[in-house]
């Protein structure tokens, strides 16, 4: 890699091959992911907007109900046989819908396309949580800051793969086939989780700017419900569990604001789809930019709690805009910038802070949050937001909502950065010290 090439991704000579297999890891996922959104989101809303908001609470219930499952394997096997059972669970389980798609396509109705709606919501989570998981365990908090920015373009090029590979395969070869297309970059995702996993120094680390060692054959051990059991334990994970509810919850508000300003333009479905393209686009443009220019500089140079402030920000002014001006062309705006630093600024940084945690953190509780405690964030805003539109309240009910809770999550976040910097100080302070452990409590 040239010079100003390593200068501008941050990268240095011995990280090129394992942050090389972390981004086609990430575009495995999210190819996976994005190849079947379209199967998912025609038959979810065959009952309509309304049956949307029941489906994400079935989909809570179900994270509930198997992150302890999850939280056992991670107790019991080394850490690439969990991720490997993870992945292999859901391959198999497309498999399962590949079938029942083909050998008996009648029995493809409603309720049926309801269950994949849920477990295609519940697949989504578990496998980019995984895949951040593994991010935070392999590379050093300092190592995060530089190019988990870059890592996530891997992820930004899958979602733009996915759809068009979707486009392309589902009228020659049947929507069935796209399953087995998701199958099949699932395991081209595992291929390259190994390769991340193994890939490591074999000496421990001498800096804080350097990946720690981990022995793949270790077991992290623990308790089946501690990922659950670390929330209420700790202020941090607390924390880091308080700023995904709001994420969800404002996420949720605009994509129902999306959704009911593009319904209003007309009933024709030609119309709606260009709509909804036209947004995805620019959004999925807009974040490439900011991953692969912007990111990990920002990170590096202005820390940790001003990248995760910038969302609330972001959505404050956006709501903002949107109930003073109310047009599709502000939606678009505000949608496009709520995407693009989400993704790529809020979203690594919101993975740099599982960095100072303790490995079963990183995997159980970090489960909990991504997966469970996303979902109730995703419920809480359908509820209000429905309720809202209920009474017949418009865009300006929801930003009187949203902007006081943007200005807490911006506080949040603040707070979020400066814990996680006391936290990797402490870790690093002269064993004669007083330290804090992961739960921000001295050890």
């Amino acid at each position: 890699m040239p010079d100003s090439l390593q200068r501008l991704f941050n990268v240095r000579p011995e990280e090129r091959l394992p942050v090389l297999l972390a981004v086609l890891f990430f575009f495995c996922v999210l190819t996976a992911l994005m190849v079947l959104r379209p199967a998912r989101e025609a038959l979810g809303l065959r009952g309509g907007i309304e049956a949307v908001r029941w489906l994400f609470i079935g989909t809570a219930l179900v994270t509930l109900l198997v992150n302890p499952l999850f939280g056992l394997l991670v107790s019991r096997l080394p850490r690439l046989r969990f991720i490997a059972a993870t992945y292999l669970f859901f391959a198999a389980s497309l498999g399962a819908f590949y079938l029942l798609m083909t050998l008996a396509p009648g029995a493809v109705g409603v309720a049926s396309g309801q269950v994949f709606y849920v477990w295609f919501s519940v697949f989504n989570l578990f496998v980019t949580m995984l895949f951040w998981a593994l991010m935070a365990d392999r590379f050093s908090l300092a190592q995060g800051k530089r190019f988990f920015g870059l890592i996530a373009v891997g992820g930004t090029c899958g979602a733009i793969f996915g759809p068009w590979l979707a486009g392309r395969l589902a009228e020659p070869l049947g929507t069935p086939a796209l399953l087995l297309v998701a199958i099949g970059f699932l395991l081209l995702a595992l291929t390259a989780a190994c390769g991340v996993a193994l890939c490591q120094p074999h000496r421990p680390r001498e800096s804080d700017d350097e990946a720690p060692v981990v022995d793949e054959r270790e077991r992290i051990g623990g308790s089946a419900w501690a990922g659950l059991r670390a929330l209420t334990r700790s202020r941090y994970l607390l924390g880091i569990a308080a700023y995904v509810v709001i994420l969800a919850i404002m996420a949720t508000f605009l994509y129902f604001t999306r959704l009911q300003m593009v319904a209003a333009l007309g009933d024709d479905l030609d119309l709606r789809t260009a709509w909804f393209a036209r947004i995805d686009l620019i959004t999925q443009v807009a974040t490439l930019v900011m991953q692969a220019l912007v990111a990990g500089h920002l990170m590096k140079r202005l820390g940790v709690a001003f990248t995760l402030a910038l969302l609330p920000m972001t959505t404050l002014l956006g709501f903002i805009g949107l109930a003073m001006v109310g047009s599709l062309a502000a939606l678009i705006a505000f949608e496009a910038a709520f995407r693009a630093v989400q993704r790529a600024l809020m979203r690594p940084a919101r993975e740099t802070l599982y960095t100072v945690t303790s490995r079963e953190e990183k995997y159980k509780a970090k489960a909990a949050i991504d997966t469970f405690v996303y979902r109730a964030g995703d419920v809480v805003g359908a509820q209000v937001e429905g309720a809202l539109g209920r009474l017949g309240m418009g865009l300006a009910a929801v930003a009187s909502v949203a902007v006081p809770l943007a200005l807490a999550w911006a506080a949040l976040a603040l707070w979020l950065g400066r814990t996680q910097g006391h936290i990797a100080a402490e870790a690093d302070a002269p064993a004669s010290t007083t330290t804090l452990d992961s739960q921000g409590r001295p050890s």
